[in-house]
């Protein structure tokens, strides 16, 4: 078993924070992904035998609340916090926990992923598995937005009506997303929006506008190519109204990197999409156009403030 001999040869050293042995819970979202974990869970017990490092495996919590972990991790030393799911429960997890003394791994189960491929981390569980015991913890940026916590991506717009579309489904994976969006291009039509970045003020027209941390919305889907978790900036990109039947070739050439940063807003009216970075941007969502905060469905609001929370959480990383 070529994945489990490496985790073996692994050097103790790695799993040492200064004098203190790491212990690390592995939090596992039962219901994320297509594919089933006991797999997955057997080997991390196994090697954290193997290896004597402290392991403990919980299942997450559908409200979210994280708070048993924080008397948990001053109690009794806790070093890491594991996700094993997708970017919802990251979300959930990290948003809850980011302000205490712990360092977070991913090992992505869900359906996009987009926070663990924008930072590297591998697709194959194993493989992320072996990152947990061997990468380093590295501060890496988050955002709020109206407050409420996002470490990836959140939106306003047609991909949030495909978010919201896409929750009320039963089966899950990146076929049920594709015949979402499939389906809600034909309906879409553009939102009005009042957007005030650096005090600087525009109106909109819009099928999306998308706030980005990370560099894709997830399945290696890339739609703020410039985008780096630890940068201190947040990528914009408001995809304005124009002639359907130019929206995908607009939205592939935003995907494939031809759409250069600006340096702020140049040419408004003259660009079909407009990419940008900030710290902080507000917008006006005029015609109620759903919204989502790191692919998961939310209320929508007419203000929605949005800012930047630098090197927020330590995650661990290639």
């Amino acid at each position: 078993m070529e994945v489990f001999e490496k985790i073996q040869s692994v050097d103790l050293q790695k799993v040492i924070i200064g004098k203190q042995k790491r212990k690390i819970i592995y939090l596992v979202n039962p219901v994320s992904g297509t594919t089933k974990k006991s797999t997955l869970v057997n080997l991390i017990e196994k090697i954290s035998k193997e290896q004597e490092l402290y392991c403990e495996i919980l299942p997450t919590n559908q409200r979210g609340n994280y708070d048993f972990l924080i008397e948990r991790i001053y109690k009794d030393n806790i070093t890491d916090i594991v996700i094993i799911g997708g970017d919802g429960t990251v979300n959930h997890v990290v948003g809850a926990l980011y302000d205490q003394p712990v360092n977070f791994g991913i090992i992505p189960y869900g359906s996009g992923n987009g926070l663990a491929r924008a930072a590297g981390i591998p697709s194959k569980p194993k493989k992320a598995f072996e990152l947990i015991l061997t990468g380093e913890a590295k501060p890496v940026d988050a955002f709020l937005v109206n407050e409420k916590f996002a470490c990836m991506l959140s939106g306003v717009g047609f991909d949030a009506k495909v978010a919201h579309d896409f929750a009320t489904k039963t089966s899950r994976g990146l076929l049920t997303y594709t015949q979402q969006s499939i389906i809600n291009y034909f309906k879409a039509q553009p939102y009005q929006f009042e957007v005030e970045v650096n005090k600087f003020k525009f109106f909109t027209d819009a099928f999306f506008i998308s706030v980005a941390n990370g560099n894709q919305f997830g399945n290696n889907f890339t739609i703020a190519p410039e985008a780096n978790i630890s940068d201190g900036q947040l990528d914009i990109v408001i995809v304005q109204k124009m002639n359907k039947a130019k929206l995908p070739f607009a939205v592939l050439k935003q995907i494939r990197g031809n759409n250069k940063l600006e340096t702020l807003v140049e040419n408004i009216t003259h660009r079909n999409i407009l990419y940008f970075q900030t710290e902080e941007i507000k917008i006006k969502n005029l015609k109620n156009a759903p919204m989502h905060i790191d692919g998961e469905p939310v209320e929508t609001k007419t203000d929605v403030d949005i800012k930047i929370l630098p090197k927020c959480f330590n995650l661990i990383l290639p």
